[in-house]
């Protein structure tokens, strides 16, 4: 069976989609940006909850303190990196519940009223978000570095509070010269699907 998607849009995804590491310096505008968030916004969450929340950094001051706080291979590109988004987990999601999902509003009360719970769900489903943000960099006809080496509690102290956690950093861009590495191998379908 094929794919309903055309092959030119898959390849662009996904088959000749790779994390970036080298950018032109073309700006990457805000117009972009929502246009991106525009599309991702409709993939699924746990109870529509959309934890995911963009920090973009623009500014040189912003770049030079993120950069302090990212493993030292990961430095020197997001400092040469057109738009760095950090994405993080709201962790007082729930406080959105009654407008995200308004037919059941007693979900923010019954599942969600402790910390640790709102961090389990926040923590998976801004990273199912993290990813559909990723394909739709791609789906921009941009390329995407996300890099969760950081340290992240510098990273909140730095740019967020208390009720965000740091899941990575995206560097955003057009791909430059050498920008990719050799793409790595993956499993086969047999290796992965398991039927019962």
């Amino acid at each position: 069976m094929s794919l309903v998607l055309d092959p030119a849009a898959q390849d662009l995804l996904f088959r000749e989609a790779r994390t970036a590491n080298a950018f032109t310096d073309e700006p990457v505008t805000d117009e972009q940006v929502q246009a991106i968030y525009d599309l991702v916004k409709y993939g699924p969450t746990a109870f529509n909850q959309s934890p995911l929340r963009i920090t973009l950094v623009r500014s040189p001051e912003a770049r030079e303190r993120l950069v302090q706080h990212l493993s030292e291979g990961n430095r020197a590109k997001t400092a040469a990196a057109p738009l760095v988004a950090i994405l993080a987990a709201d962790n007082e999601f729930h406080e959105e519940l009654p407008q995200l999902f308004p037919h059941a509003p007693q979900v923010k009360d019954a599942f969600f009223a402790e910390r640790p719970v709102r961090e389990r769900a926040a923590g998976l489903n801004a990273a199912l978000q993290a990813a559909y943000f990723i394909v739709g960099v791609r789906a921009a006809g941009l390329a995407a570095g996300p890099m969760t080496g950081l340290d992240a509690e510098g990273v909140r102290k730095e740019f967020l509070d208390d009720d965000h956690t740091p899941l990575m950093v995206v560097n955003i861009g057009r791909p430059g010269p050498d920008a990719w590495y050799a793409r790595s191998p993956r499993l086969a379908y047999e290796d992965v699907v398991t039927t019962v």
